[in-house]
C-alpha cells in the first residue's frame, strides 16, 4: 500500500495546471495577425517594479496594451539601465498557458524592427531582470489563466496595485 502510494506522488506532481501541455492541438488556437503600434512617447509611459534588486526601471506604454481576441494581451515594455541605455520591445503574454513572445524591438530612430516570426517561451521566475513573470502574475493576466478585460483595467492595475482577492 506504502509503495502504492509513492508510486502514484510523481504522477500527480507531473499533473500540475501549468506542466507542458504537448498534447494538445497547435490547430485549435488560431493567432492574430500582427499590427505593430505606434512608437512609445514619454508622457504614455507607466513604471513599475520588478525587484528592488534591480537597477533597471520598467515601464509599459500605456497606449499600446491590446488584449487580443486570441487571449493573448500585446503591450510595449521599455526597460532602461542606470547607464542611460533604453531597450524598447512589442511583445504579447498568452495568459492560459503563462508564455510570453517578442514581435518587435525598437530602434533609435523610433522606428520598430521588421516583424520577425517569434517563438512562444514559458514565463520563468527567479531573474531580477525579467519582467514578464511580474507582468503575468500581478498586471495583465487574472488568476494566472486570463487576461485582464481591459487595458483600463491594466492600467489601472499599474496605477493603483492589484484589487485585493475577494472572499480571502
Amino acid at each position: 500500500m506504502l509503495l502504492a502510494c509513492c508510486l502514484l506522488l510523481p504522477a500527480a506532481a507531473a499533473a500540475q495546471p501549468w506542466a507542458d501541455r504537448e498534447d494538445e492541438d497547435p490547430k485549435a488556437w488560431v493567432e492574430l495577425e500582427l499590427k505593430l503600434p505606434p512608437f512609445p512617447k514619454s508622457e504614455n509611459l507607466i513604471s513599475f517594479e520588478v525587484s528592488p534588486a534591480s537597477s533597471n526601471r520598467f515601464y509599459i506604454d500605456t497606449q499600446s496594451i491590446l488584449i487580443g481576441s486570441d487571449g493573448v494581451v500585446r503591450y510595449t515594455l521599455v526597460i532602461k539601465g542606470s547607464g542611460g541605455a533604453e531597450n524598447v520591445s512589442y511583445e504579447g503574454i498568452r495568459c492560459e498557458m503563462r508564455e510570453q513572445k517578442y514581435y518587435a524591438f525598437g530602434r533609435r530612430d523610433g522606428t520598430w524592427s521588421n516583424p520577425r516570426p517569434g517563438k512562444w517561451r514559458r514565463i520563468e521566475y527567479g531573474n531580477v531582470n525579467s519582467p514578464h513573470g511580474v507582468l503575468y502574475a500581478d498586471y495583465l493576466c487574472l488568476e494566472g489563466k486570463r487576461p485582464v478585460k481591459t487595458p483600463a483595467d491594466a492600467i489601472n492595475r499599474f496605477k493603483y496595485g492589484v484589487p485585493p482577492r475577494s472572499g480571502m
